[in-house]
């Protein structure tokens, strides 16, 4: 009888759960900050993600009643929210961070950036580049992020392998870059790139040709008929300096956004990076095109570009995400600092301490940058039906004591360092402080290797 009921035991399958109470992650017991249409803050929540998406979202109890997971991650003490997004990023140039500080953009790009890349930069690099850029990224809390360089497969690929999201774009340029000598190869090496990851789950390719002073006009109508041919984004640097707005006046009698307008090549799933320049009358046009904007405050800063009119951006409609641009010229990806960066620039460029409150500033880092990369159905707030991309925030360091509003502390107060776990697509790709994607060891070792290999130019 005995070893009977000891087959029994074995060999009785359990009642399978239905559909509606499986879940393959559970995070439970956290703040949880939503991001959604009415700004739900759950202060014990949880979260239930089937595959890669949140099958549902609420009070903790009711969550973990109605679900049996496979994996329960505890949030106790943690914010939890969704996974920022940087709108603007060179990755594999943290591997140049630091090489060339303190200069205009003009002399910064022209006597060392572009020198080092050509002496620099195969696909090897752009590979462990972007392998230490993703690894500092997940570490901070960015789950997405656009990034325009050279060997742009390579990026996607260690992109794709660290678990990340991304929207992706080969720089074009009119004169010769490291991997394509001509514009019309970087726009042939731009279809294939298209084509070959228009279907992968977490990588988005897009157009990308630098900007218009270093682009032809046939140059850049070509690259907007192709991101319309596979309805992809297109983004290009526009009105960065005052430099750049002069230098295409005195060429075409018209600022840059006139101009690419006069060309035909704007759209709603075009993205303008840095904007610091744009006149009211370039802000009508970027408003009437559906154009959206990121802004990068630190480099804009850094590199004394000046101050984008994000205030009247906002006023107007316009969708502004935020973007760190490359470690050579901010020099991190943490968009925490972008956030605070941002916050106390625009207050003090306006002189009201009101201009850009946490929570606004929060949503350009989240939801309004999602919409700005045109992935706001999917990414940017924590909802059910959306991708399952979100970070945990530890807050019981002394830099977060005491906790009175948890957007003034996310915007103000929060570092990188302080996200310990992170969530894209639905994996676990950090959990407890460990990335769980990369080999962090030997990253850092080659970082170590190509800093001693870089040539810098004179």
């Amino acid at each position: 009888m005995k070893k009977l009921f000891a087959f029994l035991l074995i060999f009785v399958p359990l009642p399978t759960l239905s559909a509606g109470d499986s879940a393959d992650l559970l995070v439970s017991g956290g703040r949880i900050v939503t991001m959604d249409a009415s700004r739900r803050i759950l202060e014990d929540g949880a979260i239930a993600v089937r595959g890669e998406s949140i099958v549902d979202i609420g009070p903790s109890a009711e969550i973990r009643k109605r679900y049996k997971a496979k994996r329960l991650v505890p949030a106790k003490g943690k914010i939890v929210l969704p996974g920022l997004v940087n709108t603007h990023n060179h990755a594999p140039m943290v591997l140049f961070r630091g090489i060339a500080d303190d200069l205009s953009l003009a002399e910064w790009l022209e006597k060392h950036i572009l020198p080092a890349e050509a002496k620099n930069v195969t696909a090897e690099f752009v590979e462990w580049g972007t392998r230490l850029a993703c690894l500092e990224m997940i570490r901070s809390g960015t789950t997405t992020y656009a990034d325009m360089y050279y060997f742009e497969d390579q990026v996607a690929e260690a992109t794709a392998r660290a678990g990340m999201r991304a929207v992706l774009g080969e720089t074009i340029l009119q004169f010769a870059a490291p991997d394509n000598k001509t514009p019309q190869e970087g726009l042939n090496y731009t279809e294939e790139f298209i084509k070959r990851w228009r279907s992968h789950p977490l990588i988005v390719p897009a157009v990308a040709p630098h900007a218009p002073y270093t682009n032809s006009a046939e140059t850049l109508i070509a690259c907007k008929l192709l991101a319309d041919k596979y309805g992809v984004p297109m983004m290009i640097h526009v009105s960065e300096t005052q430099d750049e707005t002069k230098q295409i006046r005195e060429r075409y009698g018209k600022t840059p956004a006139q101009w690419l307008e006069s060309l035909g090549v704007l759209g709603p799933r075009v993205l303008f990076h840095h904007g610091v320049w744009l006149s009211e009358e370039d802000l009508a046009i970027v408003r009437q095109h559906g154009v959206s904007v990121s802004h990068n405050p630190e480099s804009n800063m850094k590199l004394a570009s000046g101050i984008a009119p994000v205030r009247r951006m906002l006023a107007l409609g316009i969708e502004v995400g935020l973007g760190t641009d490359g470690a050579a010229s901010n020099n991190n990806l943490d968009m925490f600092e972008t956030m605070d960066f941002a916050a106390k620039l625009h207050k003090l460029a306006n002189m009201d301490p009101t201009v850009l409150p946490a929570p606004q500033v929060l949503e350009m880092a989240t939801l309004g940058g999602a919409r700005a990369l045109g992935m706001g159905g999917d990414i940017g707030s924590l909802e059910k039906g959306k991708k399952a991309d979100f970070i945990l925030v530890e807050t019981g360091s002394a830099h977060l004591q005491p906790l009175y509003n948890v957007y003034s502390r996310l915007v103000y107060d929060v570092k990188g360092p302080d996200v310990k776990t992170s969530v894209i697509n639905g994996k676990i790709v950090m959990l407890d402080g460990k990335v769980l994607t990369l080999d962090e060891n030997a990253i850092l070792r080659k970082a170590r290797e190509y800093q001693k290999r870089i040539v810098v130019s004179d």
